[in-house]
């Protein structure tokens, strides 16, 4: 009898390993969704539903978006990485998820918390003042900010947010001190710096570049490493003197902790895929973004060190929560 029951638990055992493969393969058997967590038309929303569309293409199941805003991001966050890791609950991150940290206590680890999948895209910040600032470099905006300590207002999209702790790094690069004006989002904030009533907002480029274009804004310089295909004239933060001074909004894709690494390849090569395509490529360059890819290894090291940076950012600039 024992061999018998022996043998009975060596053929579950290889059935067991058999089975774990083939469900892997056999992925997704109903709807997956991917949930944003900022509201309809922001730059995650957009980009999200473009990668579902794509997904729903090639893995033969509905993906459907779904977006639970609130909280800069962390509510809709916090709610995918509690979702069972089974890869029918994905969420689209931004930059925000690791300037949270910085400021937020939250209810997960934001790295252990969370099996990061593909980064999608990438767009660089832009450097905007009103067009009666009369500052038309980063060398002059510096030189009038050092004239007027404490004088002049930078706006951003919220306390914590990537445009506020951009802002407090680029005070600390280059030496300057400024007051935060926060608001409920990047739209009052644009508004605003157009008025005259703040006098800088480091803008994701996309949102400011129409405005800068119909002359309501004055670029400054984007803040990435390299000039921006959509706006090739504007000169870098790098090339204008402050040479460690780089800040890009980034969107990817992530799921909960413990997220098979066949589902994780599956949907990390379908992706990386749609972004080589013509097609994909021209609906993020309209929105001013780029593809970017890579590993889900490489997309972990960018949000560890992201993470590692405003925190040191908040704290080197006294920033706490308000």
């Amino acid at each position: 009898m024992c061999w018998f029951q022996a043998a009975l638990r060596c053929a579950f055992a290889a059935t067991a390993m058999v089975a774990a493969p083939l469900s892997a393969q056999q992925y997704p058997s109903k709807p997956v969704k991917i949930i944003v967590a900022f509201p309809p038309g922001a730059v995650t929303d957009v980009t999200g539903r473009l990668i579902a569309a794509r997904l729903t293409a090639v893995l033969g199941q509905p993906v459907i978006v779904e977006n639970k805003p609130g909280a800069a991001g962390v509510i809709g966050t916090e709610a995918a990485l509690k979702a069972p890791p089974d890869g029918y609950t994905l969420t689209m991150i931004s930059s925000a998820y690791t300037t949270a940290p910085a400021l937020n206590r939250l209810n997960f680890d934001p790295i252990s918390d969370i099996t990061p999948i593909i980064q999608i895209s990438q767009v660089p910040f832009l450097l905007v003042v009103p067009s009666s600032l009369p500052v038309k470099n980063v060398r002059e905006l510096v030189a009038l900010a050092k004239a007027k300590p404490g004088k002049l207002n930078f706006a951003s999209a919220g306390l914590g947010s990537p445009s506020h702790l951009a802002a407090e790094l680029f005070a600390t690069r280059t030496g300057i001190k400024m007051n935060h004006i926060p608001y409920k989002g990047g739209g009052q904030s644009v508004t605003d710096t157009i008025a005259g009533q703040t006098d800088l907002f480091i803008s994701p480029l996309a949102t400011a570049l129409p405005h800068v274009k119909a002359g309501k804004l004055r670029a400054i310089a984007v803040a990435s490493r390299e000039r921006s295909a959509a706006a090739p004239d504007i000169t870098t933060v790098a090339e204008s003197g402050v040479a460690d001074y780089e800040v890009v909004l980034w969107v990817g894709l992530a799921g909960p902790k413990g997220l098979p690494r066949p589902i994780v390849d599956r949907i990390n090569t379908e992706v990386t895929m749609a972004l080589k395509s013509r097609e994909t490529g021209e609906r993020l360059r309209a929105d001013g973004s780029s593809p970017a890819g890579g590993t889900p290894e490489q997309f972990l090291a960018t949000i560890k060190n992201e993470i590692t940076l405003w925190r040191e950012v908040a704290r080197e600039a006294g920033v706490r929560p308000e």
